[in-house]
C-alpha cells in the first residue's frame, strides 16, 4: 500500500480475474475506513494474488484484513482489533477472523464475531490441499442451498485452512443436526489429537457444493481411498483438504495424489 496524494483508492493484482473496483474487497476495506477517519487521503493497493480465487479459502478476506491492519497503522488511527474486526465485519463474514491473526478461533452471528482460542496458539496441523480447475461462487452456493433445502443458509459451516470457524446458531429443522459441538473439538486439538469421531468435522455447505460440482465429491472419494477419512470442504468450496499426521505423511499422500491427478493443485500446507 502506498499513499497518493489525492483522495482515490486504487487497486492493481497480477490476476485479471480480480475485480480492482467497488466490488473487490480491500477497496471495500480501504473506503470504509477513509470515509470514517480520512476523507481527503488516498492510497494505491496492489494485490500479488497467491490464493486462487473462489476456492473457499479466504483469500480475498485475508487481503481485505491486510488492509484494514495496515491503514490503522499508516494513517495512525489507533483502533484496536476489536474496534478493526467490528468494521470488518462491514466488508464480508470472514474478514473479521483474519484482524487476529490466529491460527484457530469461534466464529458466531454470520461469522463477524470472533473469540480467539488463545489456548491453541502452538497447535500445529498438517494437511493436504487439493483444490480443482474450478470456480465456484459463494453467493450461488447460499442460494442453491435456499432452493435444495427450503431453509435458510447454514449457520454452521466448516474447519478451514487458518483456523477452525463454527458459527453458533441452530440449524433448520430439515438438516441433521451435528452430534459434537465445538467445544468437544477444541479440547480435540489442545490435546494435539488427531482422532475426530465421525460428525465432529463438518461443512453444511458440501451437501450443495458436490451436487453442483462432482469434482468436489471425486476429490473426496481420493481421499476415503488413500485412508484419510478427516476430508472436509473448505468454505463454499471448490477447495478440499484433509488432516494428517505429520509434515512427512503431507509430502508423501500429496505426492501419490499428484500422480494420479495432474490436473488438481495440491499442497502440503499447516496452520500457522
Amino acid at each position: 500500500m502506498k499513499p497518493r496524494r489525492d483522495n482515490l483508492i486504487r487497486v492493481s493484482c497480477n490476476d485479471k480475474a480480480v475485480p480492482v473496483d467497488e466490488p473487490n474487497l480491500c477497496f471495500k476495506a480501504a473506503k470504509l475506513l477513509r470515509d470514517k477517519f480520512a476523507p481527503h487521503k488516498g492510497l494505491d493497493i496492489r494485490i500479488n494474488k497467491r490464493i486462487p480465487i473462489g476456492a473457499g479459502l479466504g483469500g480475498g478476506s485475508g487481503n481485505a484484513a491486510t488492509v484494514l491492519l495496515g491503514l490503522n497503522k499508516l494513517w495512525k488511527l489507533k483502533l484496536s482489533k476489536d474496534k478493526l474486526a467490528k468494521f470488518a465485519g462491514r466488508v464480508g463474514s470472514d474478514v473479521a477472523f483474519f484482524i487476529y491473526d490466529l491460527p484457530f478461533a469461534v466464529g458466531s452471528g454470520r461469522g463477524e464475531k470472533i473469540k480467539p482460542l488463545n489456548n491453541l496458539k502452538k497447535t500445529k496441523i498438517w494437511h493436504i490441499l487439493v483444490i480443482p480447475k474450478i470456480h465456484v461462487s459463494t453467493p450461488l452456493i447460499y442460494r442453491k442451498y435456499d432452493h435444495f433445502s427450503g431453509l435458510t443458509p447454514p449457520l454452521l459451516k466448516n474447519s478451514s485452512l487458518k483456523g477452525l470457524k463454527t458459527l453458533n446458531k441452530k440449524e433448520g429443522a430439515g438438516l441433521t443436526k451435528p452430534v459434537y459441538d465445538v467445544k468437544i473439538l477444541t479440547s480435540v486439538l489442545a490435546k494435539k489429537s488427531h482422532c475426530f469421531k465421525p460428525g465432529l468435522l463438518f461443512n453444511s455447505l458440501e451437501k450443495v457444493t458436490v451436487r453442483l460440482y462432482p469434482e468436489v465429491k471425486r476429490i473426496k472419494d481420493t481421499f476415503l481411498k488413500l485412508g484419510l477419512s478427516d476430508a472436509l470442504m473448505s468454505g463454499s468450496g471448490p477447495a478440499v483438504f484433509s488432516i494428517v499426521s505429520s509434515r512427512n505423511d503431507a509430502l508423501r499422500l500429496a505426492k501419490i495424489m499428484k500422480k494420479r491427478e495432474k490436473s488438481w493443485r495440491i499442497f502440503a500446507v499447516k496452520t500457522v
